[in-house]
């Protein structure tokens, strides 16, 4: 009969051969071995580049990334094959309502940055024209111009052009064959590995909207696929607008802005990310800054299906890299490990050291691989710290600290986001450590003294 230590030391063992796995796989080398044999392989087949792009009418981040799709077509010499597709739901999408409504208010923001029309006739989308058009869509999927129609569609319901939908949409809505197409794109898109839409997969990896355009062309780059002498303004722009400077000194005005406050988990490659522009923005405002620890989705009962873990998993070397975070060698903490985490965090709180407790703490769970399940692996991240260690092991052995945890998931919910890292300062409220630049603009925004020199 299994005891209650087999099993913890059977789910330890299992972590660390995850753990493990993902730290072989995420390798840059390994990485960069597996895109020269697909790059061999498309070769010896004698076969062009081609880019699948799963596009989903009602989403709008499907709409931000099909304004760029023209653009990709004529700078590069791929086969662009767009997809008329859907979300899967269920696990891979734990709060459906919440991401809807999400999706808008984002995508609102990148299209007034970006210089795109958003729902520009109206304040809703035409919901009354979805499957009208979706079913027009389908039924010449098979046509040459379906990618063009796809694009139009896209522009049309997301403009809030009610006059253009109803010109366009097909009179007779064939809901069996609408699900037909929506299938089959969605069985190509999980035989490929991924569940969402505003998708784009090149040779066995996965480049999510905007925010991962610059991934794939950068790869395309790589191997020679760019048109010589084309114009890529527009493409070039994307990075321009989401780079965004900091200042040298406070700006005055900054003093009078709320604080900011930061939703984080100890397990999310995310929430690490973010850590280090977070820290630099905040000191370069002179901001206050709140850290609101909550559990992992796992550990909230939420299931992660292991596609989504996967793509995760790439997703994160990937943003590490770009944000200078060293990140690969990893120790899951779920369980024990997160546990420990929140109660030291309420220590280091008490001595104002949790800002360096996270940061030390998140570095040894992604870094190098210390796992705060164990004493020896917390007293390292506690001695960097500076905290005395009778102090944080006694700190571990009360719960005093899962009421504020689920405080801080309550109040998360309340602002609209599910997952981590969000952010709060006032009114603004964004998630992922792909929108620093985002709250800049609206720190920048509530600034205008003149007095914060720009570099």
């Amino acid at each position: 009969m299994e005891t209650e230590f087999d099993v913890g030391r059977r789910v330890s063992i299992e972590q660390k051969s995850r753990s493990l796995f993902l730290s072989v796989w995420l390798d840059r080398r390994a990485i960069n071995v597996r895109r020269t044999l697909q790059e061999k392989k498309r070769q010896l087949r004698g076969k062009r580049h081609q880019v699948d792009v799963f596009l989903q009418l009602d989403d709008p981040w499907s709409y931000i990334l099909s304004c760029f799709l023209p653009d990709l077509q004529r700078c590069y010499d791929i086969d662009l094959v767009l997809h008329l597709s859907e979300a899967l739901g269920d696990d891979y999408q734990p709060a459906p309502e919440m991401l809807s409504e999400y999706a808008i208010n984002d995508s609102r923001r990148l299209a007034e940055e970006l210089g795109l029309p958003f729902l520009d006739k109206g304040q809703l989308p035409p919901t009354e024209h979805r499957l009208a058009l979706s079913a027009s869509l389908a039924a010449g999927v098979d046509t040459e111009s379906f990618s063009e129609q796809l694009l139009k569609a896209l522009a049309v319901y997301w403009r809030g052009d009610t006059k253009a939908a109803a010109a366009i949409s097909s009179e007779n809505v064939d809901l069996l064959q609408l699900r037909t197409v929506i299938n089959a794109s969605q069985d190509k898109l999980q035989s490929l590995g991924h569940y969402n839409s505003a998708m784009l997969h090149y040779a066995g990896e996965w480049y999510w909207g905007i925010d991962r355009l610059q991934y794939l062309l950068q790869r395309l780059d790589d191997v020679v696929a760019a048109v010589a002498n084309a114009e890529r303004t527009r493409l070039n722009s994307i990075r321009q607008v989401m780079r965004a400077s900091l200042p040298i000194r406070p700006p005055a005005a900054a003093k009078d802005l709320p604080p900011l406050e930061l939703f984080y988990s100890p397990r999310s490659p995310y929430s690490y990310i973010a850590l280090k522009r977070i820290f630099a923005i905040v000191d370069a405002f002179g901001l206050q800054l709140q850290i609101r620890p909550v559990l992992p989705m796992v550990m909230r009962g939420l299931q992660v299906p292991r596609d989504k873990l996967r793509y995760i998993a790439f997703d994160a070397v990937r943003e590490a890299h770009r944000c200078d975070v060293s990140f690969g060698n990893a120790s899951d903490p779920v369980g024990a490990g997160v546990e420990r985490f929140m109660a030291v965090f309420n220590y280091a709180r008490l001595e104002r050291r949790e800002r360096d407790f996270v940061l030390h703490a998140s570095v040894a769970i992604w870094s190098e691989a210390i796992d705060l399940a164990t004493d020896s692996g917390m007293r390292k991240v506690t001695g960097r710290t500076g905290l005395f260690w009778p102090d944080a092991k006694a700190a571990m052995d009360n719960d005093d600290w899962r009421e504020g945890v689920d405080a801080n998931r309550e109040a998360m919910a309340e602002l609209g986001c599910w997952g981590v890292p969000t952010l709060r300062m006032g009114d603004f409220v964004t998630w992922g450590q792909d929108r620093d630049w985002l709250l800049v603009r609206y720190i920048e925004e509530h600034c205008q003294s003149g007095d914060g020199i720009l570099v």
